[in-house]
């Protein structure tokens, strides 16, 4: 890479990367509160745990059906505008959790949580394949995703935390982190609506050399490549590919949820007080934050993908079983923070796989299907795994599933693999006006 490269590069990063990772913290924290509040919040709403599980799962009912919606929207409206709707709303959702006062308002104000975060995660994704060369998409959303893991071990400290702020004001502890967390979201939509920019030609902070030089990379990789981009969006739902990569990805999220969603209760089994528990909640995610920086530059470097998704997944179910398996509490704890570190590293390789074959408005669709799709994983996870531990009184056995769902996507990672090597093997053909666009960009 020439000069020019490079110091368009690091100027994206810089001004860009560190407001959509701030974004991704306070959503991942709004998503991943109910974990913490869930510890009172239980017992004052007369909440069984399947009836809690149903209720934290409805965030992805409604992140499922808005999903792709949301992120055709995205890409007519432009980033900065829609960004900015989708933090102020969940925003306001996730205060109003702080009021709840019966299972059915639970359930409401969940499902319209994951209505209005619908999108964020894709749009950013797809924003990405305007903004950077495919070499450095893998670090990228690596870089993004270490947000996720700043998130989790932020929203154990301050979780745990705000639990012990219970009767301050005449509020439970629970309401407190629903409200100190739903806040932040609202105040960042100032933010994004006055410093992000839509895209490369419109950022005021990128010189014409350095929109000239990436503009020029990113055709020519579209060139060299056959990529989709339908005229109606939503069809992009039946290539067959993105099936694949869907089914693949319910692994991770399934996986990931199950853990983390539980993580707290296993920990607070030690006989710990919520803010230690809180505190000791943080050592997994910061064990996926070095995961998520190393395997994608891994991955770049040799330029391999397969290796790079299979080898953690298959790492992290194994240590979901020895989890249980291990005596002690210290080594328990230790093989699921090596868990969790498996279950995230190979997903910003994952996710560079979807822009080698799409496009424009059908990458957006595209990539928010693969999401959305994936994403009930963690409805199945917040489900099943309770009813698994109800039925059968077992700690192992709903780790055995997890651990098999893990597994069976690992496999899976050969077969899309094939998939998409049979698509690049077959010329893109033209299609009618009225129909596809297909073809070299």
């Amino acid at each position: 890479m020439d000069e020019v490269g490079r110091r368009t590069i690091a100027t994206i990063t810089r001004r860009l990367m560190p407001l959509l990772g701030l974004m991704y913290l306070i959503a991942y924290i709004d998503r991943q509160n109910v974990s913490y509040a869930k510890l009172q919040m239980v017992g004052d709403l007369g909440l069984s745990e399947t009836a809690y599980g149903l209720g934290a799962s409805l965030f992805f009912i409604g992140y499922f059906l808005f999903e792709v919606p949301s992120n055709v929207i995205l890409e007519r409206v432009g980033a900065r505008l829609w960004f900015a709707r989708i933090m102020a709303t969940w925003g306001a959702v996730t205060i109003l959790l702080g009021f709840t006062q019966n299972a059915t308002m639970f359930y409401v104000l969940r499902f319209l949580l994951g209505a209005a975060e619908a999108g964020f995660f894709p749009g950013v994704l797809y924003a990405l394949t305007l903004w950077f060369p495919q070499d450095y998409r893998g670090r990228m959303v690596g870089w993004f995703m270490i947000a996720s893991a700043i998130a989790n071990a932020i929203g154990a400290a301050v979780g745990g935390a705000l639990l012990d702020l219970d009767g301050l004001m005449g509020l439970r502890g629970w309401q407190w982190v629903f409200l100190a967390t739903g806040g932040p979201a609202i105040i960042l939509a100032v933010v994004v609506l006055a410093v992000l920019p839509d895209r490369p030609e419109r950022a005021r902070w990128l010189d014409a050399e350095g929109k000239a030089w990436l503009h020029g990379v990113l055709e020519a990789e579209r060139a060299g490549a056959h990529v989709v981009d339908h005229a109606n969006p939503f069809r992009v739902l039946l290539d067959r590919r993105v099936i694949l990569l869907a089914l693949l990805f319910v692994a991770f999220p399934l996986s990931a949820y199950g853990l983390s969603y539980w993580l707290p209760t296993v920990v607070k089994g030690f006989g710990v007080s919520n803010t230690t528990n809180g505190l000791l909640n943080v050592i997994p995610w910061v064990c996926v934050a070095l995961a998520l920086w190393w395997n994608p530059r891994h991955a770049a470097r040799g330029h391999e993908q397969t290796w790079h998704i299979v080898v953690p997944a298959l790492l992290g179910a194994g240590c979901l079983i020895l989890s249980v398996l291990v005596p002690g509490n210290a080594l328990k704890f230790a093989f699921l923070c090596l868990a969790a570190a498996g279950i995230f590293a190979g997903q910003p390789v994952f996710w560079t796989l979807p822009a080698t074959f799409l496009k424009g408005a059908t990458a957006a669709a595209g990539i928010a299907a693969i999401n959305s799709v994936g994403n009930l994983g963690g409805f199945v996870a917040q489900n099943v795994v309770p009813w698994i531990k109800d039925a059968t009184g077992s700690n192992l056995t709903p780790m055995l599933f997890l651990a098999a769902c893990l597994t069976l996507g690992a496999a899976m990672v050969f077969v899309v693999q094939a998939a998409l090597r049979r698509g690049r093997a077959v010329p893109a053909r033209a299609a009618p006006v009225t129909g596809t666009r297909a073809g070299t960009a």
